[in-house]
Formats: structure tokens, C-alpha cells, sequence
């Protein structure tokens, strides 16, 4: 049997998922019992299954520049991350309000920028952004929704407090793990969900087809519906065509559409099919080569001026991502009380502006404490995990914040909270974070739970699988 005491003994430094003081939490009680009762074998046994059903159904990763391989299987751990019903209404309340005012802060910036001459957000904090669009200032889009899907970044530390880590509003990812990982565990763990009052999430596809069906251009009563893709090189082109198959939709390349009489079509063997809403998963340079990077072989010629007209809608939309730069992640508690004139239900990690010379200089002399996150970063990539750093990294670092300051933020390293996790030499505690999804249209909404992703590497706190992270299936409690 695995013994619980001794094999899942929480760090003192770290909120613990399970466990607190020694005594389980009330919301594990009936797992930990559970698992308290499973060997290792048994375990190992019950992930050789599911790494197999996972490779035979092609749920795969791509690692661009990986040695070993294109594709990889993302880790998948059988011990669930919990959360009571009390705990997610709040996180449910505060997601939708930051979303909320999130879609309310791009359609300003691109229309009338009160939140500018407010004098709330610098303008050249939108203005030299990136992700700043300039060909959508003007552009009207349906409901004025911007970031129909979005996909929140979560962590926990110190006491339990939960934090937002990051917004992922251009074209956020994950959600097909979410919905296999539970998928998953209750083909190999039934009797759980039998003893267990388990909120669903099988019918995300069937919500987010809702959605964007209810953003589609005036007068569409019956719109058709796309999802985009750059092509199965892509490192999440598995979730693509599982949405668009789970959806009962096409899902199309660039070469698949053209723009005719200020529409976009569709090629299939009956002839040219309108296309009226479209999901699409490349980013904004690729779109359209007319308009964005001109050697772009992803896009649609013309797509931006159907945009434009409002004949066709975009999800998300383009220039959504000036809202979820790392630059403008530390005024989004302004945003928030600007635009609902309400405070955060879910508070920010306190950020340091690398480009205000006192924030600077205080990074600078903390880099060894910090986590420093290049502003257009991702994917755990163009950052330093001061703790985790070696000196010569950390001096390497120091060089790159002195050449270009703006490009940079700093934030503390958070004690992230950990959860039991089945490792190699038996059950051990791993940080986690989690990433709940949004969906804005007519209204919002949310499936209850995320995709819980695990560092699986001890001591680690980065997640990404890009970086050797894993997924857990993420249990919201019913009342």
C-alpha cells in the first residue's frame, strides 16, 4: 500500500493541495483514503494504460528543436488537484470579472482610449505594444468582444491565496488535456467518480461551438463555423483537430479559404461554402499577407478587409493581445476598477516595471530572489528563476535587463502551492498551477475546472510542457 504519512509529506514552505498541518483537508479525505489503498504497481500500472490509449490517439506535443523528436506524449498524472465548491465560486467570480474587463479595455483602446486620456495606462504602453494593431482602430466587432476564448493562469502560494500569473488572450491553449485527462481518468478510475460528486466538463465543446455562433456577423442567423489551423506541424495541432472534430466542424488550412465579393469561402467538394465565424489558432502576423507579414503561406489574402467590413468574425480577435502583454499584466487591477468600478476579486503577483529606473535598480540588486519574464515572452521561455539560477545566468541576465530595461519584468518567486503526485520513487508533492477557460460571447461562461499543469521536476516551478511539464485532471466539487 502506499503509505500516505510517509510518502506524502508536504514541504513546510509550501501550501500543500492535501494536506494541512499534518491532517488531511476535508475536500481529500475520501481520495487520500482511497489512495492510501493503491500500490505502486497498481499506479504504474494504470499510467502504462494511459500512456498507451494517448499515443494510439495521437494526443501529442510538439517540442520545436527537440532532439529526441517532434512529438512527445505531455506527462499525465492519475492523482487529481481537488477544488472545493466554495473555492471555485471564487475563483469563477473573479475570472469572469477580469475577463470581463479585459474585452472592455481592448475594444476602448482601438475606439474612444478613455482609459488613455484617463491617464490610467500610459499610451505608449499601447502604442509601442507589440501586440497593438493599429489597422483595428475603427473596427467595430460583434457584442464588442475581442478575447471570446481565454485562458487564465492561476497559481496559489503563501496561505492559500490565489493569484492570476498571466492572462492568455491571443490564442491560449490546453483546453483539449482538460478534457482528455478527465476523459482519461474515468475510463481508469470509475469507482472515483461513482464516490465522488465531480462537476463535468464534456460539454466545454458544445459551449464553446455556442459561443461562437452567437458572435457571428448581423443578420447571420445560421452561421458556419471554422477552425483555423497553421497545419499538423503545429505544436498543438492535435488540439485543434480534436476541437474542430468534438465541435462537428471543419477545420481548414489558410489554403482552404479564399475572399470572393467581400466574403471568405470555404473550398469542399460541393463547391464554395460561406464562412461566417472562425476560430482560429495562428497569430495575428500569419493572418492575412496582404495586410501583416507578407511571406506569411498561413493566411488569407484579403481576410483583414472581410474583417474589416464586419462580413466575417475572428475568435479571438485581432489585436487582442495587447491586453495580455507581460507590460500591461501590472495595470490590470486598474483596468478593472476603471471599467466595472469594482475591486479585483482575484489579486496580481506585485510586478516591478523594469523601464521605471527605481524598479530597475531594485531588480538589479534582487535578481538572485526573482523571477524575471521578458514582456513578449512565453512558454516558460526568455525568463530567469532567480533561486533556480546559476551565477553565470543570473550575470548573463543582468547584461540583457541593462541593454533593453523595457522589455523586462520582475515579480517575487512564489512559494507555488504543490499537490501529491505519483513520481518515479513513489508519491511526492509537485508545483501546480492551473488554467481555467473563458468563454465570452452573448455572455460568459466556463466549464467548472481547468487544465491543472504539475512541474514535474522536484523543486521546479516551471509548469509548461514545453519545459517538462505534465497534467493533472482538475476535480471541482459539487455542493
Amino acid at each position: 500500500m502506499i503509505q500516505q504519512g510517509a510518502s506524502v509529506q508536504p514541504s513546510p514552505d509550501f501550501y500543500n493541495e492535501m494536506t494541512a498541518g499534518g491532517s488531511v483537508r476535508p475536500h481529500y479525505r475520501e481520495f487520500a483514503a482511497w489512495l492510501a489503498q493503491q500500490t505502486p504497481e497498481a499506479i504504474e500500472r494504470k499510467r502504462a494504460e494511459a500512456d498507451l490509449a494517448f499515443r494510439r490517439v495521437g494526443i501529442t506535443f510538439a517540442v520545436y528543436g527537440d532532439n529526441a523528436g517532434t512529438e512527445r506524449l505531455i506527462p499525465f498524472d492519475m492523482i487529481p488537484r481537488i477544488i472545493p465548491a466554495d473555492e471555485w465560486a471564487l475563483l469563477q467570480r473573479g475570472l469572469e470579472q477580469r475577463v470581463r474587463a479585459l474585452n472592455m479595455f481592448i475594444d476602448d483602446i482601438y475606439h474612444e482610449q478613455h482609459i488613455i486620456r484617463a491617464g490610467v495606462v500610459p499610451a505608449e504602453q499601447i502604442y509601442r505594444n507589440a501586440q497593438y494593431r493599429p489597422e483595428m482602430q475603427g473596427i467595430r466587432v460583434p457584442s464588442d468582444i475581442y478575447a471570446h476564448i481565454a485562458g487564465i493562469d492561476i497559481v496559489r502560494a503563501g496561505a492559500g491565496e490565489f493569484y492570476v500569473l498571466e492572462d492568455n488572450l491571443r490564442v491560449p491553449s490546453g483546453v483539449s488535456y482538460m478534457l482528455e485527462d478527465r476523459k482519461m481518468m474515468m475510463r481508469l478510475y470509475p469507482e472515483l467518480f461513482a464516490s465522488h460528486k465531480v462537476a463535468p466538463v464534456e460539454h466545454y465543446p458544445d459551449l464553446l461551438l455556442d459561443n461562437l455562433r452567437s458572435v457571428a456577423p448581423v443578420g447571420v442567423m445560421d452561421p458556419t463555423v471554422v477552425v483555423m489551423t497553421p497545419g499538423m506541424y503545429n505544436s498543438a495541432y492535435f488540439e485543434h483537430a480534436f476541437l474542430a472534430q468534438q465541435m462537428g466542424v471543419e477545420l481548414v488550412e489558410g489554403k482552404d479559404l479564399f475572399v470572393n465579393n467581400n466574403a471568405v469561402w470555404m473550398r469542399t467538394t460541393r463547391g464554395p461554402r460561406r464562412v461566417d465565424v472562425i476560430y482560429r489558432r495562428l497569430d495575428d502576423d500569419f493572418l492575412d499577407p496582404l495586410a501583416f507579414r507578407a511571406d506569411s503561406a498561413l493566411g488569407v489574402p484579403g481576410l483583414l478587409s472581410v474583417y474589416r467590413a464586419g462580413r466575417v468574425t475572428l475568435a479571438n480577435a485581432i489585436g487582442t493581445g495587447v491586453a495580455d502583454d507581460k507590460s500591461i499584466y501590472p495595470y490590470v487591477p486598474a483596468i478593472i476598477k476603471f471599467y466595472l468600478s469594482e475591486e479585483p476579486v482575484l489579486n496580481n503577483v506585485p510586478t516591478y516595471q523594469c523601464r521605471h529606473r527605481n524598479e530597475l535598480d531594485y531588480t538589479l540588486a534582487n535578481l538572485a530572489q526573482l523571477v524575471v519574464k521578458e514582456v513578449h515572452g512565453a512558454g516558460g521561455y526568455g525568463m530567469l528563476v532567480g533561486p533556480a539560477a546559476s551565477q553565470q545566468e543570473i550575470e548573463d541576465f543582468r547584461a540583457r535587463l541593462l541593454a533593453r530595461p523595457d522589455g523586462y519584468i520582475a515579480q517575487p518567486t512564489l512559494a507555488l502551492s504543490n499537490c501529491p503526485t505519483f513520481v518515479e520513487n513513489g508519491v511526492a508533492p509537485r508545483h501546480i498551477d492551473l488554467r481555467p477557460f473563458v468563454l465570452s460571447g452573448k455572455t460568459v461562461s466556463m466549464v467548472p475546472g481547468g487544465l491543472t499543469r504539475v512541474a514535474l521536476r522536484e523543486g521546479s516551478l516551471v509548469v509548461n510542457s514545453s519545459q517538462g511539464g505534465g497534467t493533472k485532471d482538475t476535480w471541482v466539487l459539487e455542493q
